[in-house]
């Protein structure tokens, strides 16, 4: 994936992330990770790669979230895509590799 591609939230994410920013004014970017079955978990994490808000899930045009959701809370084996929308203008792009790694780990950076 090309990060051009990974920083494009979708229309219905990108609602949810500017309401999450507006919530918490500590963050610097919202963590944004899509599940198999469609439902996504989403956080604002602050300049320290801390939380800046609880986490919230969601699954776009549902009353809920999944049944397979609300079994296991958006298993880590299950996700399909994870990535950082940053706030405007956004941090140094040495502190968002350090944010990405404590928030989402290694793995998914390296393949970028």
């Amino acid at each position: 994936m090309t990060a051009e591609k990974i920083r494009d939230p979708e229309q219905g994410e990108r609602a949810m992330i500017e309401g999450i920013i507006e919530g918490s004014p500590d963050a610097v970017g919202v963590a944004v990770i899509r599940l198999d079955c469609g439902c996504r978990k989403m956080a604002a994490v602050s300049i320290s790669g801390e939380p800046a808000s609880k986490i919230i899930m969601y699954r776009d045009q549902a009353e809920s979230i999944c049944e397979q959701c609300k079994k296991d809370n958006g298993d880590f084996m299950r996700v399909v895509e994870q990535f950082i929308s940053w706030k405007e203008p956004g941090p140094a792009e040495e502190v968002k590799k350090e944010i990405w790694a404590k928030v989402l780990g290694t793995a998914e950076e390296r393949s970028n």
